[in-house]
């Protein structure tokens, strides 16, 4: 039975993270420290991050969790990926089995890991680390009509923001599971970013370049299917898939709850996009790992006006790339609150502000974005 929850989702509150007192305390901490100014880099903006997010100059991450969430896209019989949706259970197995990439990097670095299987086609039996919120065997076909009615929307969405305020800590790591899904993202990607869907859509799983064409024919035909489909949920309806709308829950609830949220590759994103069209404070939250090889999500980051941590070439989806960021939110916290300062090493500061060193561009802010439309 799939696994309900009885209130209707509200879309919860995300105020604007802006506090001139607090980011002038960030900034002086930063520039005392013993070194040049800005010569940490980005980190620097890292730390400025994530003292934003959670309210104080001296930020501690405690009880990271990655949220991994699965699930199956009707989509998929149409041969938009290489491989069969059956991968999508066997791998939600292997998570759960700690066999999987993600397994190996959360273990590594001590990180919770909790699978949520939101709609696999073969159901997997809930346990351990394993969640079901599942609200059917994978969406419809979304050439044949919408993903998901309005209604398993919502209920997706109710239950990744249930299974947040379920985990402990102050940051969430995004992570995702499904054979198609990344012709959701690109879906999600061209119709609320306003892009040419063939400039948005790679080879997933390793289709060549004829079927890579071919995928894009099908989505294009996807979205003339659903040319009236513009707001934001009315997309992710149309769309799919429940992972997504799921993972979006869950970053709304995490945004509510001034946790950190550390994004992953091209599907987290798609439903960090979702999110922040809903409520754009939230990419003020949000930090994200890397860029992956996946040819959308160039364009994904850019639309979000986000610089992503690491350029890793990396395509395999899971959280895998917001594990392996996850030491650098670490080591800013680190540096942040164990580095020494000027006055309590009793180094002079003069000579080293003799020498020009420029900071870190920082990365535009939700509401800088608001006020200045992406191009």
């Amino acid at each position: 039975m799939p696994h309900t929850t009885a209130s209707p989702f509200r879309v919860p509150e995300v105020a604007d993270l802006h506090d001139a007192a607090l980011t002038a305390a960030l900034q002086s901490a930063i520039d005392g420290k013993t070194k040049p100014l800005g010569s940490l880099g980005r980190i620097e903006w890292l730390a400025q991050r994530i003292g934003a997010v959670l309210g104080t100059a001296t930020p501690e991450l405690r009880e990271p969790q990655m949220l991994v969430c699965a699930a199956d896209h009707g989509l998929a019989a149409r041969g938009v990926s290489a491989y069969p949706s059956e991968v999508t259970h066997q791998m939600v197995r292997n998570f759960v089995a700690g066999g999987a990439a993600v397994s190996v990097l959360a273990r590594q670095h001590g990180i919770a890991l909790t699978v949520v299987d939101c709609g696999v086609r073969e159901a997997v039996p809930e346990q351990p680390g394993l969640l079901s919120r599942r609200l059917g065997p994978g969406t419809q076909d979304a050439l044949d009509g919408p993903a998901m009615s309005a209604e398993q929307c919502e209920q997706a969405l109710a239950h990744g923001a249930d299974v947040v305020r379920g985990l402990p800590g102050n940051a969430l790591l995004l992570g995702e599971m499904g054979i198609g899904n990344t012709s959701a993202a690109s879906l999600l990607l061209a119709r609320l970013g306003g892009l040419e869907v063939g400039d948005v859509t790679g080879a997933g799983t390793g289709l060549d370049a004829d079927a890579v064409l071919r995928k894009i024919g099908v989505l294009r035909a996807v979205l003339q299917r659903h040319a009236q489909a513009r707001e934001p949920l009315a997309a992710l309806a149309a769309f799919g898939g429940f992972e997504i709308a799921t993972l979006a829950g869950a970053a709304l609830q995490a945004a509510a709850e001034r946790r950190v949220i550390l994004v992953d590759g091209f599907i987290a994103s798609s439903a960090v996009l979702v999110a922040s069209k809903l409520r754009p404070h939230l990419l003020q939250r949000c930090v994200f790992a890397h860029r992956s090889g996946e040819r959308g999500h160039a364009l994904m980051l850019a639309h979000l006006r986000a610089e992503p941590l690491l350029d890793l070439g990396l395509r395999l989806g899971e959280g895998s790339g917001a594990a392996l960021a996850w030491p650098l939110l670490q080591s800013a916290c680190a540096l942040l609150n164990q580095m020494a300062s000027f006055a309590s090493a009793g180094v002079s500061q003069s000579a080293i502000d003799a020498a020009p060193t420029a900071r870190a561009e920082p990365e535009l802010t939700a509401a800088d974005a608001s006020r200045k439309p992406a191009r």
